[in-house]
């Protein structure tokens, strides 16, 4: 069994460093952008694009008189792994299966935007085709493969290419396994390092743990075991969200694009990587405990798009409770929804089961009798059938948790429970 991990860590660069890494993370978004407008224009000619027209089409960008820096401000792996990337949006953007995904979040209708072509024609950007990266956006990243070969690590220092030498990071945790490629990113101004590894096991891992629990997932509480434990959400959004406003107010003040513009600019992006760091933080270390002290999890398979769906309604047809819903969207997605657990179980041996969440916290654990009345309030449980009480949320775990097995003795193995089959329950 091959596991694949990557490490990140926080990259320190000197100021010469800094220097070398800007041009080479700014050559690779400025051959992205090129690369862009010359597969637009194939779109519009109805011509192929893939990985391989599109790379050997970086020996006409470093040809063009233009373009020098390219020849010495860059690096050719990094160059041909971002045009990769780009010919990946594109494979998307032609898969009927992401478009069939995307109809059914379907959202508010925006204004359509176009592009113009070298010949004066124009063509709409429509969703899911790959957009234009800006330095402004605060997110820049080139990616390195054949690592042995260009790169090593020594103790807390990696090895880079292009004259940059070892670079000191902050090795919080030894990196295991063989290292295939290393991304170097910058996002809100800090360098980060991430070495993608490869590890081989000679069998499968085997969960230490033999119990079994069922996670309700929730807003006011983040999660409700089927053992009766609640952990609650961190919502670092909710407590940044007066800061960022305010930051956000004095942004629209600053003439666009000026010099105090991207001051401010720039901090709303440390804001913001500051909000999705401590949601992270607070993610793994909860997932992690769950992974390690149970063998099997069920959880709700959950559609946070849908979700999340504004109520704003359309011009002929004007929504109801706007504000509410606004606000229990944000709630949502300021959770970050435990998807982390899938991977920490399959890297500990454990199993994960996902559950159809219809009828769920309608249904009496005791009895299985299914009533909209059975829930009389967000917290309690009373079945009108045979009079079970419970918290709501622990009664909708263990139904969760029993759906699970049902699942598992169905099908032998992890899947997604159907509606039918977790319906009755």
């Amino acid at each position: 069994m091959k596991i694949n991990k990557a490490y990140k860590f926080r990259l320190e660069p000197n100021t010469e460093q800094t220097v070398i890494l800007n041009n080479l993370v700014g050559s690779a978004r400025f051959v992205w952008n090129q690369m862009l407008v010359i597969s637009f224009e194939m779109f519009a000619n109805n011509e192929f694009i893939n990985a391989t027209n599109l790379v050997n089409k970086i020996i006409d960008l470093k040809s063009n008189p233009d373009f020098n820096f390219l020849k010495t401000s860059s690096n050719a792996v990094a160059l041909q792994q971002k045009v990769r990337d780009l010919a990946s949006a594109w494979s998307r953007f032609f898969d009927p299966k992401v478009h069939a995904r995307l109809k059914e979040n379907k959202k508010k209708l925006r204004k359509p935007k176009f592009f113009k072509l070298a010949d004066g024609s124009e063509i709409q950007l429509r969703p899911l085709m790959p957009r234009f990266k800006h330095k402004s956006d605060g997110c820049d990243s080139i990616r390195l493969v054949q690592f042995d070969k260009y790169c090593r690590v020594e103790d807390n220092r990696v090895k880079l290419p292009n004259g940059i030498g070892l670079v000191k990071f902050r090795k919080s945790q030894n990196i295991i396994g063989t290292i295939k490629n290393v991304t170097i990113s910058k996002k809100s101004g800090r360098w980060y390092v991430s070495f993608g590894c490869e590890r081989e096991l000679a069998e499968n891992p085997r969960h230490p743990a033999i119990s079994a629990i069922g996670l309700d997932m929730g807003i006011s509480k983040l999660l409700t075991t089927s053992n009766g434990e609640y952990i609650k959400p961190k919502n670092s959004f909710k407590a940044n969200q007066l800061k960022l406003a305010r930051l956000q107010r004095q942004l629209i003040k600053k003439v666009k694009f000026s010099e105090n513009w991207k001051k401010q600019n720039r901090k709303i992006q440390k804001l913001h990587h500051h909000i999705a760091n401590i949601r992270h933080d607070y993610l793994h270390k909860i997932t992690t405990s769950i992974s390690k002290n149970h063998a099997m999890i069920a959880c709700e398979d959950l559609k946070v798009a849908n979700m999340s769906k504004s109520a704003s309604g359309s011009m002929e047809k004007k929504g109801y409770n706007v504000k509410a819903k606004s606000g229990l969207n944000k709630s949502i997605l300021d959770q970050g929804w435990v998807n982390m657990l899938e991977y920490k179980q399959q890297w500990q041996g454990g199993l994960l089961v996902k559950i159809n969440p219809r009828y769920t916290s309608q249904t009496c654990f005791n009895c299985k009798h299914v009533a909209k009345e059975n829930r009389q309030t967000q917290s309690k449980f009373e079945c009108v059938q045979c009079g079970y009480v419970a918290n709501a949320d622990v009664n909708a775990a263990r139904n969760i948790l029993a759906a699970g097995h049902a699942v598992l003795s169905a099908e032998g193995r992890c899947g997604k429970g159907s509606p039918v089959e977790t319906e009755n329950l």
